[in-house]
């Protein structure tokens, strides 16, 4: 008996298996019904868009709040100790964090400043990395 003679006895015989399988024991329409349920549940729902408000602009700092922000870092100093760095004013060159832009705003990257340079890897590559491994 050859291959061919062989699959044209078993074939339709499990297919006949299989039909009987489906549709006796229920398991066809227990499918059906599974999937139109997952049908239903799926459905869309449109919701009206939200405009976004524009940016806040940030206002220059006034003479006020200078005055405000150099007595607020004076008294963090005599808090920690005027001594307690050698003398160093630990708030030299620094400017107060900026405000948030957008509140719905996502990401890893949400509390970072957008004009942050980040970090220089322009010479990461430049060194003979092949003696190294």
């Amino acid at each position: 008996m050859t291959r061919n003679e062989l699959r044209n006895i078993i074939k339709p015989m499990v297919a006949q298996c299989i039909k009987e399988s489906l549709l006796e024991e229920g398991i066809l329409s227990t499918v059906i019904s599974e999937v139109v349920k997952g049908m239903n549940a799926q459905l869309m729902v449109e919701h009206p868009v939200v405009p976004i408000p524009p940016p806040h602009k940030t206002a220059p700092p006034s003479e006020v709040n200078t005055k405000k922000l150099q007595e607020t870092k004076q008294k963090m100093l005599n808090a920690i100790g005027n001594d307690a760095y050698n003398g160093v004013n630990i708030f030299e060159g620094t400017k107060p964090a900026p405000a948030p832009q957008n509140q719905n705003k996502h990401g890893p990257l949400k509390d970072t400043d957008p004009h942050d340079a980040g970090v220089d890897i322009s010479g990461l590559f430049n060194n003979n990395w092949s003696k190294l491994v």
